[in-house]
């Protein structure tokens, strides 16, 4: 994506020619595959949806962007979605994968203090991938680095097999002169406190699996486009937290990150998690809330372990405490990971 020109206002739209063939995208709609359109023109269509930002020196049109680092540091993350494997195109639309890997990219971002300086974005995909779908995941994309302040710079494109389509983004952060929030700082008698919901989003994807989507459409809404409390990462570090993540593979499971990082337990209060469950189980049952709680994935809220004589920053809750020891425990029992696992079976 780095041969384009400047980020412009939008003011241009897809135009198939008469000659291409017309095909349908997941969601019905009809209109030509990314065969049918060169690279340049392709661009052409997205580039102009892009958010710039007041950090990008040099944007879009160069073999590199250029983007001002004033802390003289910078957090880089990345993570990608893969078809059938990250979403399905029955229950997702391109438009929500857009904002979902911006979400879980930006995420870990604030989960080291840090804010976003830009976005390098990468689309590999059957050629016969219908344009309708990219230009509707660059959209989704856009709106959700708009809304969270993050400029897209630049970025790849490539051609994969027959059925194979990956999204990819790389983000890039500043601390503004604050030191990065690790998970290995985690230390006895700290409060373990959360920003943002749990188990929200795989409450709607159960509901998704059980051809249920109307019994809670808003648990579904918030599986297909998280909405991480970005603003609390720097906020967090700025009241002294001594550990945060991201709360991407379940409440158990990164807990136990943050325990293994910083050779400590963590204890999760079953009381102060109940009012969580007690959101969910009206859609998904008690005892498939609970799971949801400790375990479901992608919801991108941060886990923090703040000292216990610091205020937690308004926005954060508590939720257990850490301990000597190791592993997680749910009052003082111990719990399995869970959660998500890219390789398990």
């Amino acid at each position: 994506m780095a041969r384009t020109s400047q980020t412009l206002p939008c003011r241009c739209r897809f135009r198939p020619s008469r000659r291409q063939r017309v095909v349908k995208d997941p969601n019905g709609s009809e209109g030509p595959t990314l065969a049918q359109v060169s690279e340049s023109e392709l661009l052409e269509g997205i580039f102009p949806l892009l958010p710039g930002g007041h950090g990008v020196l040099l944007g879009p049109g160069d073999d590199a962007a250029l983007v001002a680092a004033p802390d003289g540091k910078v957090v880089a993350t990345t993570d990608a979605m893969v078809r059938d494997r990250d979403w399905r195109d029955d229950w997702s639309t391109g438009a929500d994968v857009g904002a979902k890997t911006v979400a879980q990219n930006l995420a870990d971002v604030a989960a080291m203090g840090a804010v976003p300086t830009g976005l390098l974005v990468t689309l590999i995909a059957d050629p016969a991938t219908p344009l309708a779908w990219v230009h509707d995941f660059a959209t989704g994309l856009a709106e959700a680095a708009r809304e969270a302040g993050a400029p897209v710079v630049g970025g790849d494109l490539s051609s994969a097999p027959p059925g194979m389509l990956v999204v990819s983004v790389t983000a890039l952060g500043d601390l503004e002169g604050r030191e990065p929030v690790l998970r290995s700082g985690a230390r006895p008698g700290d409060v373990v406190a959360v920003a943002g919901s749990l188990g929200r989003s795989h409450a709607g994807w159960r509901l998704l699996e059980r051809g249920e989507p109307g019994r809670a459409p808003e648990l579904v809404d918030y599986h297909r486009r998280p909405r991480p409390a970005y603003r609390q990462g720097p906020l967090a570090a700025e009241a002294g937290v001594h550990a945060m993540l991201d709360l991407s593979d379940g409440l158990v499971r990164d807990a136990g990150r943050v325990a293994r990082a910083s050779g400590v337990g963590v204890d999760l209060s079953r009381e102060a998690l109940q009012a969580d469950v007690a959101a969910l189980a009206g859609a998904v049952g008690e005892e498939t809330a609970w799971e949801c709680v400790l375990t479901g994935g992608e919801e991108h809220s941060l886990l923090g372990c703040f000292p216990a004589h610091v205020p937690l920053p308004r926005g954060w809750r508590r939720i257990g405490t850490v301990v000597a020891g190791d592993g997680v425990t749910l009052d003082g029992q111990a719990q399995g990971p869970g959660g998500w696992d890219h390789f398990a079976g």
